[in-house]
């Protein structure tokens, strides 16, 4: 290893237990070591205040509006002000939630008028995020969208374009980046505590209907209570269909399936702690296993990805995998492999594993010394002996370290904390329209690769095909 490498590994060792880095707005700040020091506690404090009121409006209020707005609302000072949604069904659960003074409507455009609003969650089909967002800053809202920020590539300059101009905040619905798990593995990255990467190894895998997205269809669904008609404004003219309403991430149409759903979680993460901004080279394929419910994107998928050496990185192997009738149960796991261990990221929580070569190279066992004559393996045999020592021959021994977050820890909650912070304050978030728009393309990218069959060719830095 290099010297300066060396160096800073040594520094980071030393200081475990003091001040460890932050990773934007991430709230962690110093490890807590058991006596045996083999497992760490990631120490969380963050005092939260409501400086001023945030009035929010959400716009898609299905599985994860649901679960966004519920996450939103423990942010103190923040209030709900309104709710869209196409499906009559869903504005009544809101009225039956929050009262039935509750403005509510079917029509995104009459939630982004009302004065009252500052910041909207857009939590639609895929399919609307870009026009909703453009809509939205226009308006002059602060926005939280979910991931993929965008449904097309070609989406995505747009919206950049407007995010910059607005002056307001943008941040992509992926929660990883503010996790204090991954703000460690960044650190202990970029410390080199498992030398220099080479892959990546990523995975989201599930086994249940629901996690395959067969949600539960209401009796009263069609095309009068779903405003279908509205529905399909962002797509081609289709007729009625209630799985592509409720089932949307499955279908093309309007959803962007695994890629677009988890592949891009992956992506998020890996890119917040590797500081990449995205890889050269995409390819990936996949086929349908079980979930043959009329479906028209894989139930598993995967991908390969090549990243470039950078100022911030090695060049290293990407891998992607969904898998929706895994054996495993179903697993999230992220694997950044280095030339001297793993740092394995389940979660939150962190695995650093070692295994670092000697010094010295191999000589004897399984080699071909043996195959030689008996005077050339003796005149071998006496020049390496010569040349390393024992210790150099051994290989060092490193003991492994796991991180865990505290009991009760959620990244879902920092990643709002983070986004209402910054309209608070106007420090910048880490999901915002660029890096979310770096992630949304490789996924994307990855959906286009499957049904061309081809290696599709990106320039991460200028955001463009080559």
């Amino acid at each position: 290893m290099k010297k300066d490498n060396a160096n800073s590994r040594r520094k980071f060792l030393q200081q475990i237990g003091a001040t460890s880095l932050l990773a934007a707005a991430s709230p962690f700040s110093s490890i807590a070591a058991s006596k045996n020091a083999e497992e760490r506690i990631l120490t969380y404090s963050r005092k939260i205040t409501a400086n001023d009121k945030i009035r929010i409006g959400v716009i898609g209020y299905g599985v994860q509006g649901h679960f966004d707005l519920r996450t939103a609302l423990k942010v103190p000072g923040v209030e709900l002000a309104g709710i869209c949604d196409l499906y009559n069904g869903r504005l009544e659960n809101a009225k039956e939630q929050f009262g039935k003074e509750l403005y509510t409507t079917n029509n995104y455009k009459d939630l982004l008028d009302k004065k009252d609003i500052d910041a909207v969650l857009i939590c639609t089909t895929d399919v609307w995020h870009a026009r909703i967002t453009l809509d939205a800053l226009a308006k002059g809202k602060h926005i939280y969208c979910e991931k993929p920020m965008v449904y097309k590539v070609s989406e995505g300059y747009p919206v950049m374009e407007a995010a910059k101009k607005s002056g307001k905040v943008l941040q992509v619905g992926s929660q990883r980046v503010s996790s204090i798990g991954y703000a460690k593995a960044k650190e202990l990255l970029a410390a080199g505590e498992i030398g220099e990467l080479n892959m990546v190894n990523a995975v989201y895998d599930r086994q249940s209907s629901i996690g395959a997205w067969e949600y539960t269809i209401p009796k009263d669904a069609n095309a009068m209570t779903t405003h279908w008609d509205k529905f399909i404004e962002a797509t081609e003219k289709m007729n009625f269909d209630a799985k592509k309403f409720f089932w949307w991430r499955a279908f093309k149409e309007v959803g962007t399936g695994v890629a677009g759903d988890l592949f891009i979680h992956l992506l998020s993460g890996t890119h917040f702690i590797t500081n990449s901004k995205g890889p050269e080279s995409i390819y990936s394929t996949g086929q349908f296993s079980y979930w043959k419910d009329g479906r028209n994107l894989p139930d598993v998928m995967s991908g390969v990805l090549q990243y470039p050496k950078t100022k911030d990185h090695a060049a290293f192997l990407m891998t992607l995998q969904v898998n929706f009738i895994s054996g495993t149960g179903g697993q999230e796991i992220i694997r950044l492999i280095g030339s001297e261990g793993l740092i394995e990221v389940n979660g939150n929580n962190i695995t650093v594993k070692h295994s670092i070569m000697p010094e010295a190279p191999g000589f004897g066992g399984y080699d071909s010394l043996f195959t030689f004559s008996k005077s050339m393996q003796e005149e071998l045999q006496k020049e390496y002996d010569a040349k390393w020592t024992m210790d150099q021959r051994k290989k060092k021994i490193k003991e492994d370290i796991v991180f865990k977050a505290p009991m009760g820890y959620d990244d879902h909650l920092d990643h709002f904390t983070n986004f209402f912070d910054a309209i608070r304050t106007g420090k910048p978030v880490v999901e915002d329209a660029t890096f979310g728009f770096r992630a949304a393309a490789p996924a994307l990218y990855c959906n286009e690769s499957y049904f061309s069959k081809k290696i599709i060719h990106w320039d991460p830095v200028t955001m463009k095909l080559k």
